[in-house]
């Protein structure tokens, strides 16, 4: 995967609900996305960009927990350094070692911890779709992540 790519999920009568996200380059949008679908579970937006960086965004009512998996590509992607700004995190480092930032445990109520999302973004050998992935798996809805992306 090469593109930037991203869905929303919501849980809704027992069972996973997804829809590819149209525009994944503006976190206004992302956030109106979720908002938009009304379920007591909230909604979540897995978006990954590009073989660099994903961000997760959920909305439980008119809150938003926001996290990004490495928070050093702020210096390169404008959307990153709003993110940041929007987190009140500081800028990173230009020798910064990768690093999420943001709520990291905003799934630990779904079954994720903090420390596997940490260790995902750390896990070099994985892009930021397959780290997604691997979110998906773990939340149950793995295969249909997988068709949303085509992936293999």
């Amino acid at each position: 995967m090469a593109a930037d790519l991203g869905l929303i999920a919501w849980h809704e009568d027992g069972r996973w609900n997804l829809s590819p996200l149209t525009v994944v380059d503006d976190l206004g949008l992302i956030m109106d996305s979720l908002k938009a679908q009304r379920t007591n579970g909230g909604a979540l937006a897995l978006v990954s960009y590009d073989e660099d960086f994903f961000i997760i965004v959920r909305a439980l009512g008119s809150h938003m927990q926001m996290m990004i998996s490495d928070v050093t590509y702020a210096q390169d992607s404008d959307l990153a350094a709003e993110l940041l700004e929007i987190l009140d995190l500081p800028f990173p480092e230009d020798d910064e070692e990768v690093q999420p930032g943001g709520d990291i445990g905003m799934l630990s109520d779904l079954g994720i911890s903090a420390m596997e999302i940490e260790a995902l973004c750390h896990d070099l050998d994985l892009f930021p779709d397959e780290q997604l992935d691997a979110i998906a798996s773990r939340l149950g809805f793995g295969e249909e992540f997988r068709e949303i992306f085509e992936m293999d």
